[in-house]
């Protein structure tokens, strides 16, 4: 052990090189010059010492012995040291996790420049030291060990970064001495002179001696370590070739940067681990970023373009340094990453449109009378508008929002100015926004808002971070902005495009972003009625179902009880209900005392009706009355929106009925006096409307009341009534046949349909699906009624899959028989239709067809349902043992009557049974000879079989257990 005091007082103790660098970099430079001393002391013994160390890093319990490094040669010194490393250890010092092993990491690499450093001016040239470390690194980067490879590649390329640094200090110091040459060349010649440019000469060509031999060292580890390992099949090796590359380039250009060494980075562009690409990336940023080097890069940029122009937008720097690298196409390809979801590409693509597309086509000089910056603002939105038109990409407008807002913030928040175009009459400005751009402006004008709100959208903001308190208070400032301006200017916009649905539906969402908690004036009262004015008149103009959620939810919002105006608001919903209902009112009468009531009013006129009706139901419970919503049922037209009024309706009561039961008697009997009349409407629904959104969505009704009704509270003795109800067999029936049409029946659609609808459609049918399999599992459909279900597993198994495999597990967890009788039920039902579809030889086992592709499905899905059970046979064992049960009785249906003239018609189907045996666990083997399995059959039939005295073991006369039966055909 060996002590030293360093200058502040403290007495390092240390062992050995590498115990020196876990302590820290404090005491690494005093160790380095101690291991000089000992270097110019005894080489060998200091080389040693090294040699050690790097092997210690690399985790390997050996040590290399003076005899070894003096007898051997290195390629027997690494064959003995792999040796002895540990194979059962998969951790070694540099991926070992931790802070102490990811300090120990950076003081590893500190390290060798601190070598480097130390020794330039002594030993580092005496063709010694730096062969053999070399030679070392060398060989352990050679080497099939991993940690080997993965330390001594770390150490060899920082080393080669280390010569490198060297390398061009000595080139400074050699540029210095050659300017100092001139000057004292210019000088008066003398002997005192010539003695002194003799002194320069000689320290020139020492320089360049020293130069001379640091490059052989570099090009020895670049062609020893970087180029068998920059392709090495370990990520984290490859990535420190990239990185160190990086470097060298940046640092040292005039010898790296150039197309024998660009080539490598070019390659690895295309590696396929994420972590090699980002630091070909990171490489890349840092050579951009010089503009005096980018003109080396031209052959490469043009050579790698396809590749790089993506990474180009990720680093931000093309439109910096390269305005000539990319062409107008490139540039247009580029723009389109705003659009990414992965927000820190998009949110490049962003500052290269703002800056190369948004700004740089606009002529700021040109605007310099009054209104000059407005006149600004305006151009620069009509070139975002163009574009985002353009792209053709409407329903990722607030993903464009994102990319832009934080280098378009001020363009993007001048709500003033965007506004003001909406509002611009075109036969007073001549530049006014067409139609199309109207509505593309709405789009923009709503994101921004939503942007400023709740921050970056959906999939684009990763994991939500906290705010901090400028970060709040910025977006408290925005919401404050965002109320005073659209408070007043929202009810004009709503009044000039009240008639145009799309627009309409965007502008009325602004109003869920109102901050109304801290206005309460005389005058936000005058804008909150414009407000509420223009939306009931909107209401009362439209049925689109878009436009009416959004007024209910305004009316929602803007009458919370904490709002001081939510009196104001909820007389303002009142009167609005009033109305509708008093022209709903109107219709009904008319309908019930009019024969023909075609040929009275318009049936749009009552559908309009109900669909508002139906919006303020769902928002509010004030307006039930139950007699409306059957009113209309003969109507296909109107009975979806007449249904969704009672549900919801209904669902507004449900939670007064249970509270307070025993006061509301009269409604819960009214209540059950509907449900049949409901269910029947519903039912009429499935059965007449084609396939299609309103079939679904009162399909999806049916489901959820259904649901609802099972599930109230038992303990509440009044509202039992409600527990008791359970969907009837004929209309389990239906519902079971409108899931087997809409959901698993394949339709026929063009090509085009086929594109343009079918993940639409697909996520129609899983949530009709889902919903059903809930009623399952939640015992309110029989469970048999899974075995529907089940037969589609195998044709739908790319689309519910997971459902399907939900609800096995589900209704298991609930009820292991029932749900093992379900899936036998299910394979006994397919074997049936299996068996009718072989014509005339259908009474008979002989003539069923064992090879067929509709058996084989068949084999095939029972083998997915052994699956299902798991490896636990104790668990599973009640479950298999009521399979096996039902499976053999089954298959012997029909037996009796044979006389054992043929086989029964359902035998085959043990083969099918055959794949629950493996999960049946057997107390002990049967004994039992393979040509008495078929006799033993029909013993279970009752006959009888004289059996041969030279057969051995069993002789098997009379009955036996069917369990005995089926163990016995397990050996044939």
């Amino acid at each position: 052990r060996q002590s030293r005091q360093l200058q502040n007082g403290e007495v390092i103790e240390a062992v050995t090189l590498f115990e020196v660098v876990s302590m820290g970099k404090r005491a690494m430079q005093s160790v380095v010059d101690d291991w000089i001393e000992a270097y110019k002391k005894d080489r060998d013994v200091a080389l040693l010492d090294l040699i050690n160390f790097f092997i210690q890093c690399s985790g390997c319990q050996g040590m290399v012995t003076a005899e070894m490094f003096q007898s051997l040669q290195n390629c027997e010194v690494m064959h003995k040291m792999t040796e002895k490393f540990d194979e059962g250890s998969e951790d070694y010092p540099l991926i070992k996790p931790g802070s102490y092993w990811k300090k120990f990491r950076t003081n590893f690499c500190e390290f060798t420049a601190v070598l480097v450093q130390q020794c330039q001016c002594s030993i580092l040239y005496d063709s010694y030291l730096m062969d053999t470390i070399i030679s070392l690194l060398t060989g352990l980067a050679d080497s099939m060990v991993r940690a080997f490879r993965h330390t001594s590649t770390l150490a060899a390329l920082k080393l080669l970064t280390a010569l490198v640094n060297l390398n061009i200090n000595l080139e400074v110091s050699k540029d210095n001495l050659e300017r100092l040459y001139e000057v004292e060349k210019k000088r008066i010649v003398g002997k005192k002179i010539n003695s002194r440019l003799d002194q320069l000469e000689r320290k020139k060509r020492e320089y360049e001696q020293k130069s001379l031999e640091v490059e052989n060292m570099m090009n020895a580890i670049f062609k020893g370590t970087f180029l068998p390992r920059y392709r090495d099949i370990i990520p984290e090796i490859r990535a420190i070739c990239i990185e160190e590359m990086g470097n060298w380039m940046r640092i040292y250009p005039d010898t790296f940067l150039n197309d024998s060494y660009l080539k490598y980075l070019g390659w690895m562009l295309y590696d396929k681990h994420p972590e090699v690409r980002l630091k070909c990336l990171q490489a890349l940023q840092g050579i951009y970023s010089q503009k005096e080097v980018v003109c080396k890069m031209d052959l490469f940029t043009s050579r790698f373009k396809v590749t790089n122009i993506i990474y180009f937008v990720k680093q931000c720097l093309t439109y910096r340094n390269c305005d000539d690298a990319l062409s107008s196409e490139d540039c247009e390809n580029l723009y389109q990453f705003v659009y990414s979801t992965h927000r820190p590409l998009a949110v490049a693509a962003g500052e290269l449109l703002y800056k190369r597309l948004i700004i740089q086509e606009i002529e700021t000089e040109s605007f310099t009378k009054t209104n000059g910056k407005q006149e600004l603002i305006t151009s620069q939105l009509k070139t975002l508008i163009v574009f985002f038109l353009e792209s053709e990409l409407h329903n990722h407008v607030t993903y464009l929002v994102d990319s832009l807002w934080d280098w378009a913030m001020s363009l993007l928040k001048d709500w003033e100015c965007m506004t003001a175009l909406l509002l611009e009459d075109a036969r007073e400005y001549e530049k006014a926004l067409s139609d199309v751009q109207e509505s593309a402006l709405i789009e923009i004008i709503l994101a921004t808002v939503r942007q400023a709100v709740e921050g970056p959208p959906t999939g684009r903001g990763g994991i939500r971070k906290i705010l901090s308190t400028k970060e709040k208070k910025i977006q408290m400032e925005d919401c404050a902005k965002i109320t005073e301006h659209f408070i007043v200017v929202l009810p004009q916009l709503l009044a000039k495009y009240s008639l145009e649905t799309e627009k309409v539906t965007n502008l009325l969402q602004i109003s869920q972003y109102f901050d109304l908690e801290r206005y309460n004036t005389g005058s936000f009262n005058k804008n909150i009625d414009a407000l509420l004015r223009e939306v009931k008149a909107i209401v009362l103009i439209h049925s689109n179902t878009n436009i009416l959620e959004t007024c209910s939810r305004i009316y929602s919002i803007l009458s919370r009880e904490e709002l001081t105006i939510h009196n104001q608001v909820a007389f303002a919903r009142t009167e609005l209900a009033n109305e509708l209902v008093e022209k709903l009112d109107h219709l009904l009468s008319i309908f019930w005392h009019k024969v023909n009531m075609s040929f009275v009013f318009n049936q749009k006129q009552k559908l309009d009706i109900w669909n508002k009706i139906v919006f303020l139901w769902a928002l509010d419970r004030t307006y039930l009355n139950c007699d409306h919503a059957f009113a209309c049922l003969s109507l296909l037209q109107i009975l979806l929106p007449s249904l969704q009024c009672a549900y919801f309706a209904l669902l507004w009561q449900l939670p007064s009925m249970t509270e307070s039961p025993s006061s509301k008697v009269w409604l819960i009997t009214m209540i059950r006096n509907y449900l049949p009349r409901f269910f029947k409407a519903y039912l009429s629904v499935l059965v007449s409307l084609e396939q299609g959104c309103p079939t679904w969505t009162a399909f999806m009704i049916l489901c959820d009341l259904l649901l609802i009704l099972s599930h109230q509270d038992s303990s509440n003795n009044d509202a039992a009534g409600l527990l008791e109800y359970l969907p009837s067999t004929s209309l389990q029936t239906k519902m079971l046949l409108f899931i087997r049409h809409h959901v698993f029946e394949e339709e026929v659609e063009t090509k085009g349909q086929q594109i343009f609808f079918s993940k639409y459609t697909l996520h129609l049918k899983r949530c009709l699906l889902a919903a059903y399999c809930k009623l399952i599992i939640c015992n309110v459909v029989e469970i048999t009624a899974a075995a529907e279900i089940y037969k589609n597993y195998m044709k739908a198994y790319n689309d519910f899959e997971d459902i399907i495999k939900e609800t096995l597990s589900r209704t298991r967890h609930n009820n292991k028989i029932q749900s093992a009788r379900t899936l036998i039920l299910c394979l006994q039902q397919l074997f049936q239709k299996h068996v009718e579809s072989q014509g005339d030889g259908s009474s008979s086992s002989n003539s069923l067809d064992s090879s067929s592709t509709s058996f084989n499905n068949i084999k095939e899905l029972a083998r997915r349902f052994s699956l299902t059970f798991g490896w636990d046979q104790v668990k599973s064992r009640e479950s298999v043992a009521m399979i096996h049960k039902e499976g053999i009785e089954f298959a012997f249906q029909g037996a009796a009557g044979m006389e054992g003239k043929c086989l029964p018609p359902n035998l085959n189907f043990l083969i099918i049974l055959m794949l629950f045996f493996i999960l049946f666990p057997l107390g002990k083997q049967v004994d039992l000879n393979p040509s008495l399995a078929m006799k033993a059959i029909w013993v279970t039939l009752g006959q009888s079989y004289a059996i041969n005295p030279s057969t051995p073991k069993v002789v098997v006369v009379g009955k036996i257990d069917v369990f005995d039966i089926f163990v016995a055909l397990s050996y044939l």
